[in-house]
């Protein structure tokens, strides 16, 4: 190889480079952007996170004293859940 292809090469290599830096920045934003609503919602279940355990602990025990009465909430959350999902819908 001649100067003249050595530097050709050592160009083309650059513009590679320079490419592959371009494209992993466009990737981490990417990157970045797609986690945030997950980072959102991790940050508000850590915010809560003692609250929801007692809660849950509650719940269970209550549910093992009365288990009738937790088989009845559960069909009426689940009815309930289908009805705003239906009404919302309906409204869009």
């Amino acid at each position: 190889m001649n100067r003249a292809e050595r530097l050709a090469r050592r160009a083309e290599l650059e513009h590679a480079i320079e490419q592959q830096r371009i494209d992993l920045l466009v990737a981490a934003h990417r990157w970045r952007t797609a986690e945030q609503t997950l980072d959102q919602g991790w940050q508000l279940l850590s915010r809560f996170k003692t609250p929801l355990l007692v809660a849950g602990g509650l719940l269970a025990y209550r549910g093992l004293r009365h288990p009738g009465g937790t088989a009845r909430l559960a069909r009426r959350l689940t009815t309930g859940a289908l009805f705003a999902k239906k009404a919302r819908d309906l409204l869009r």
